[in-house]
């Protein structure tokens, strides 16, 4: 069995640590939050006694453990003591911020008290201790989510390949109602129509003869020279984000030609570029 590597994530509610766990997660850490300090040793042993390959895992622990923060770091180090590669993580955050994060959220805090600032005190003055002995401090004032997971990943999973760019084409016909998973729509029934054309009613949007049919218009060529550029602009911006799935939906009446003729035509385009895409037609017969 592979040794044992625990991380302790605690610190200041409001300061990120649901998202630490989360992150952790990902990477594969086995993560379990709120464990009460008394099970810690135990959740260990237990784990030293299984036959489970765990060899990573983050315990979220803070002061809804109602206990106080010195018998933590005590704990700790006796753990240590026995053998245990313990590491302690510690999310702290300006008050100021970690007020305003609040107001936002319009969450209770975990300590009792009217005023949110007086009880974010309160509480950084019990972890203070906590603070102290940790193996890593991360301020997130000035992080927002996604650098906060940049930093975490950079910590503990250093060599870690980025997650692939997942891009989903989807065509669809607005009669049956715009795709719940979209995260960008074009509606392109402004495009001419080989609804109309006799000979092309029958085939749809992956037949060269519709494809030549709707590109041989002006408007059809600007649109997608339009449509190409701009996401040429976007998914780096997405990337750097840090969102990992995106769906790109294209619309027209009847989800058989215009929208269809788009998707692949975008197909061959974002291909090219090495993007890994999937493609669907959502409302196409068979």
């Amino acid at each position: 069995m592979a040794p044992l590597r625990t991380v302790i994530v605690s610190g200041l509610s409001g300061a990120g640590k649901s998202l630490a766990l989360k992150v952790l997660e990902d990477i594969g850490f086995f993560c379990v939050d709120n464990l009460p300090l008394p099970l810690l040793e135990a959740f260990l042993e237990f784990r030293a006694r299984s036959g489970e390959d765990l060899s990573r895992i983050a315990i979220g622990m803070d002061v809804r453990g109602r206990v106080d923060p010195a018998e933590y770091t005590e704990a700790f180090e006796r753990l240590r003591r026995s053998g245990y590669a313990l590491e302690v993580l510690f999310l702290d955050a300006d008050d100021r911020i970690l007020h305003a994060r609040y107001r936002e959220s319009r969450r209770p805090h975990p300590l009792e008290g009217v005023e949110v600032l007086d009880v974010i005190r309160l509480e950084r003055v019990q972890l203070a201790p906590l603070r102290a002995t940790a193996d890593l401090v991360v301020d997130t004032s000035a992080l927002n989510v996604h650098e906060l997971r940049r930093r975490l990943i950079r910590e503990f999973e250093p060599g870690a390949t980025p997650a692939a760019f997942q891009i989903t084409l989807l065509s669809f016909a607005y009669r049956f109602g715009v795709p719940f998973e979209a995260d960008l729509v074009f509606d392109v029934r402004f495009l001419p129509n080989p609804h109309f054309v006799p000979g092309l009613r029958e085939l749809d949007g992956r037949d060269d003869q519709v494809q030549g049919y709707i590109f041989e218009h002006e408007v059809s060529q600007e649109f997608l020279t339009r449509l190409e550029s701009f996401l040429e602009f976007l998914l780096p911006h997405y990337r750097r984000e840090g969102k990992t799935y995106l769906t790109i939906a294209l619309g027209c009446t009847g989800g058989q030609h215009r929208s269809v003729a788009l998707v692949e035509t975008l197909r061959n385009h974002l291909s090219f570029q090495g993007i890994p895409l999937e493609v669907r037609h959502r409302d196409l017969p068979g």
